[in-house]
Parts: structure tokens; sequence; C-alpha cells
């Protein structure tokens, strides 16, 4: 017997979330129906699609444009850490030794999967850096294969502007491979920073 056309309705919108399959969205949605507080989703989905934005420098998600991150003049505007997605930003924000900027790509490079160059928000990065008075970028994208081949794909990019003052950084290989930076232990990401590695020096040094 199918489900009334409202519930199915419900069950196709939470399989449409990364890793929901059919029966994980079922449980969900008759757990919205039972629990009351649960129907609060719709209201702060509505208000998080409503009232977050991209912040046009950064491309993380915000508040407000520019964000509270570049926005603050405390942060050390010459270097710029490299992450895939927002998440990845709140992790490292978290473990709190990391004073610079960071830019956001939305994804990680892999053709296979449909993710391509200009799927990716790295123009406005080679332009960032192009402009402004950058003298470091870390690459802080995930260990594995897929966050390897972005590394490499942005070091490419940033080799050709030519900027001979410029250094290019990969965090430290004490990440777990295979891993994703959000799970990462505060410790971990300390140990990754403090003994990243230099993919690009600064000429004549």
């Amino acid at each position: 017997m199918a489900y009334p056309e409202p519930l199915e309705a419900l069950v196709t919108a939470f399989e449409r979330f990364p890793g929901i399959g059919r029966r994980t969205a079922e449980r969900l949605a008759f757990h919205a129906l039972r629990d009351p507080e649960s129907r609060e989703l719709g209201s702060a989905l509505e208000r998080a699609v409503r009232e977050t934005r991209r912040c046009s420098r950064c491309a993380n998600v915000a508040g407000s444009d520019p964000c509270a991150l570049c926005s603050d003049p405390a942060r050390d505007a010459r270097s710029v850490c490299v992450v895939e997605e927002p998440r990845h930003v709140e992790s490292i924000e978290r473990a709190g030794n990391y004073k610079g900027l960071y830019h956001v790509l939305l994804g990680a490079y892999h053709p296979g999967e449909g993710t391509e160059e200009r799927h990716l928000d790295l123009a406005r990065l080679v332009a960032r850096v192009s402009k402004e008075d950058v003298r470091e970028v870390i690459l802080a994208t995930d260990p594995d294969a897929e966050g390897e081949a972005t590394a490499m794909l942005v070091l490419e990019r940033l080799e050709a502007l030519k900027k001979p003052d410029l250094l290019v950084s990969r965090l430290a290989r004490g990440l777990p491979s295979g891993a994703a930076i959000e799970y990462l232990h505060k410790g971990v990401l300390e140990d990754a920073f403090e003994h990243r590695r230099t993919l690009r020096s600064r000429q004549g040094s």
C-alpha cells in the first residue's frame, strides 16, 4: 500500500540528502510525524536558505557579506587556507591554531564523478592571490585521492601566476589517509598545521 502523497513527498525530500537511502528517509519521515519538535525542521530550513549566503570573497557560508572571518582585521590576510567545504572551516577554527583567512572551493576535483574544475570556486581564489598581498596558500583539502588531485590542481593554477614571493604548502601527511577534515581531533589538526610541507617556495629563499 502506497503512502499518502504528503508523506511520500516528505520521504522523497529526505532521500535527496547525501547518503540517505529509501529506508533511512522513511525512518526520518516517520520520526518527523511522531515528534512534534522535529516539525521545526521546515521553518529552520526555510530560514537557513533565506538568511545565509556565500561570502563574495572566500565563498564560505555566512550570514553577511563579506563573512565575519574576512571582515575581522585581526586575521592575517597574507595567509589563505584552501578547503573543500564550509564544514572544514568550522573544524579548523575549532582547533584554534590558525589565524589567517580561508577560501572554500565548494567541492573536490573528481572528473570521474562529474566534478570538474569549472565546478570549483577556483577562479576566484586565483584572482585573490593575484590581486591581494597573499604570501602563503595552505592547501587543506582532504587527505584522500580526490583531495590530493584537488591540491595538485590548485597548485598548478597558482604556479601559473608566476608570483615569486608566494609560498604554497600542504597540510602535513600526519593526517590519516582517507580521513575527512571535519572528523579529525583537535591535536591532529594542530600537528598538521605545525608540520605542513612546502610545495612551492619563494624564489631565492
